[in-house]
């Protein structure tokens, strides 16, 4: 996808000498023109708060606001628009669903089952949840190779399990879980279930109808919008029969002295001032991602995992975590190289111009499961091209001559 990278400014200059090669889109994505000039465009010609205005900018700026909704819900085939809610990430919505449906709906000796893949996001609001009212966290185990261990989530859901929470797709294995599978299984036993789709979101075509989830949690950042903005999605039954967690304006219905109702659901959870900006920044990113077609975005990066995959196997002392076979794996590649801290590994990299992250990606008790404190990681996106992924493969190469000889 050539012709897209001249959308992207960022990617034309050099780090260190050489010519940037960015790999950390599992961290967050950079941003095409488009959103950028939405942004430019909301705030110099349409800036006013929403819903609360009857003059003409308001009314273009809610405008704008609300049309989003209906782009987010075409974009992952939600039955409704007034079953979007804004959030400022995956991680707000996932605690939303942990506090506000947990509490109502999970008690002592229920059970909340998740895996030893998940980023804290949706491992940590789990455990407080269980914490507070006496539920037991249970966990699905994975194969040897990172993908989810299907028998251990039959045995791990129960007649007892309250709720079933996943990532679709991991941020450090590149593994892609069965969902559908295992909302089967969820509502069989009476649970309901909610997915991260932090990393899946942005890089293929997702349907929350077809995959039969609860709660689906996204990030803008992740698929080139701006950071602090985000979505959840709920089934309008449950979103109905959630309370709000946050008070103030915009999301009443009728305020007395001593009693207050509230809003239907979306506008119920988003009180107060909202992020407008980038509320429309995420429609940018939406229409510039439909108008390339996620089909064809997932197609490139799995070009590109079948070139880089494979090379980063043949390479003497370098360990890839997850899958093997390429077709199992995601655009996120977690690697080790023999004898190198992975930060020292990235700081190496880094000197090429070649941008990847190190550390243990918010997911510790996987790297427990892995028996390793961290790893790197390189993580592509519609941007990156073959070069990119032969630039990281020459660099891994050079950082691995230059510490077991001291040159490059």
């Amino acid at each position: 996808m050539s012709e897209y990278r001249a959308d992207f400014p960022i990617l034309n200059q050099t780090v260190n000498d050489e010519p940037l090669v960015y790999l950390d889109n599992a961290a967050t994505a950079q941003k095409p023109r488009a959103v950028v000039q939405a942004i430019t465009n909301y705030y110099y010609h349409d800036n006013a708060n929403v819903h609360r205005g009857v003059h003409t900018l308001a009314e273009r700026a809610t405008q704008e606001f609300e049309a989003v909704r209906d782009k987010v819900a075409k974009f992952i085939n939600a039955p409704s628009r007034e079953e979007i809610v804004y959030t400022k990430g995956t991680t707000e919505g996932l605690n939303w669903v942990a506090a506000s449906y947990g509490s109502t709906h999970v008690k002592a000796g229920d059970e909340i089952v998740i895996s030893y893949l998940e980023h804290h996001s949706n491992l940590v609001p789990w455990q407080q949840l269980a914490k507070k009212t006496g539920a037991i966290l249970k966990y699905i185990d994975l194969l040897p190779d990172g993908e989810l261990d299907l028998t251990s989530a039959r045995r791990q859901i129960t007649d007892k399990t309250a709720i079933v929470s996943l990532t679709q797709a991991s941020n450090v294995l590149g593994v892609v879980n069965p969902i559908k599978k295992i909302a089967a299984l969820a509502h069989q036993h009476g649970a309901i279930m909610v997915v991260d789709g932090a990393q899946s979101t942005p890089h293929f075509k997702v349907d929350v109808q077809a995959m039969d989830a609860d709660f689906y949690a996204f990030s803008g950042h992740k698929l080139m919008a701006p950071t602090g903005i985000g979505v959840l999605w709920g089934k309008s039954e449950l979103l109905a029969d959630m309370p709000p967690l946050e008070f103030g304006g915009e999301m009443i219905d009728w305020v007395q002295l001593q009693k207050t109702t509230f809003k239907a659901a979306p506008w119920k959870f988003e009180g107060g001032t909202q992020n407008i900006a980038g509320v429309i920044g995420l429609g940018a990113a939406i229409d510039y991602l439909s108008a390339i077609g996620m089909d064809r975005v997932q197609k490139h990066e799995q070009q590109l995992v079948n070139y880089l995959l494979p090379a980063l196997l043949e390479i003497p002392g370098v360990t890839v975590y997850g899958p093997h076979d390429p077709a199992k794996h995601s655009g996120v590649i977690s690697f080790n190289l023999a004898g190198l801290h992975p930060h020292d590994v990235a700081t190496a990299l880094d000197m090429e111009g070649v941008a990847v992250r190190a550390g243990h990606h918010c997911a510790q008790p996987l790297m427990e499961w892995l028996k390793v404190a961290a790893t790197a990681r390189a993580s592509l996106y519609l941007y990156n091209n073959l070069a990119d992924a032969q630039k990281l493969v020459e660099a891994i190469k050079a950082t691995k001559e230059f510490f077991n000889h001291g040159t490059i």
